[in-house]
C-alpha cells in the first residue's frame, strides 16, 4: 500500500503500552451446543482455553504486557438459546433461562480464572486482570427492575412477541413470509427498556450498565485500585 497508511501503524514499542482486552466464550460454548451433547461441550472446555492461551502467548512474545480478560456471560440467558434450547420448561431455571447453557459458562469461567492465575506466573512481567462479566450480566437479568429495565430476556429488535420476541428463521431488520404471511422483525419502541437487542446481543442501555460495573473495580481479579478506572478509560 505503499507509504499512504503508514501513518496509522503504530510504533513497535506501541505494543508493550497496549491494553489487550479479550472478551471469550460466548460462540465457543454456545455454538458447540448446536452440534454436541453436554458432556461434549463441556469436555471441549480444556481445548478452547488451550488455543486462547496459545494466542496470549504469542501476543506476550510480541510484546504485549497488559491483559484484560472478560470471562463469558449467562449465555442461557440469551433469547436465540432459549428459544432452541428452552422449549421443554424443565430445562429452564427461575429466571427463565438455559440450565445447561448456563452451567456450562460457569465451568468455562472457572478454567478460564484458573488460567489467567497460571500465566500470571509464566509471564512474570504482565499484568493480567480478569473480569468477571457472567456476575454482572446475571445480576442485571435477576435485578433488572432495579436498574430501570421493563424486559430481562426478550429481543428488543426480533419477531414472535413475549417472552423472548425471537424467531431464528427470521433476524433483526429482516422482513419474510412466514405462514403464507409477510412479517418484519422490527426493533422495539424503546431500546432503554429491553437488556437484549437481536437475541445475541446487548443494547446498548445494558452494556452501559455493563460497562460502569466493570469500571467499578469490584468485580475485577486482582482489584482495581483507586486509579485504575480513570486510566483505563483515558487509555480507551
Amino acid at each position: 500500500m505503499g507509504n499512504r497508511f503508514k501513518r496509522f501503524i503504530p510504533q513497535a514499542d506501541f505494543f508493550s503500552k497496549g491494553l489487550y482486552m479479550f472478551d471469550i466464550g460466548q460462540n465457543d460454548i454456545a455454538g458447540a451446543f448446536y452440534s454436541q451433547s453436554e458432556d461434549q461441550v463441556l469436555a471441549s472446555i480444556p481445548a478452547i482455553l488451550s488455543e486462547f492461551e496459545t494466542g496470549l502467548k504469542e501476543l506476550y512474545d510480541q510484546g504485549a504486557r497488559r491483559f484484560w480478560i472478560h470471562n463469558t456471560g449467562p449465555l442461557g440467558c440469551l433469547p436465540q438459546n432459549i428459544a432452541q434450547f428452552g422449549k421443554d420448561p424443565s430445562k429452564l431455571d427461575e429466571l427463565g433461562c438455559v440450565s445447561t447453557h448456563n452451567h456450562a459458562a460457569n465451568l468455562f469461567n472457572l478454567q478460564l480464572r484458573a488460567l489467567c492465575a497460571r500465566l500470571k506466573g509464566g509471564f512474570g512481567d504482565a499484568n493480567i486482570t480478569y473480569v468477571d462479566i457472567f456476575s454482572i450480566k446475571s445480576d442485571l437479568i435477576a435485578n433488572y427492575s432495579n436498574y430501570g429495565f421493563e424486559n430481562p430476556i426478550a429481543a428488543c429488535c426480533g419477531y414472535g412477541g413475549p417472552p423472548i420476541n425471537y424467531d431464528s428463521r427470521i433476524g433483526c431488520g429482516q422482513t419474510k413470509v412466514l405462514n403464507g404471511s409477510s412479517v418484519t422483525a422490527n426493533g422495539c419502541n424503546d431500546t432503554t427498556k429491553y437488556i437484549n437487542w437481536d437475541g445475541i446481543h446487548y443494547t446498548e442501555a445494558a452494556n452501559l450498565h455493563v460497562s460502569s460495573q466493570i469500571l467499578t473495580g469490584k468485580y475485577s481479579d486482582p482489584p482495581f485500585s483507586d486509579k485504575m478506572p480513570l486510566l483505563i478509560k483515558l487509555e480507551l
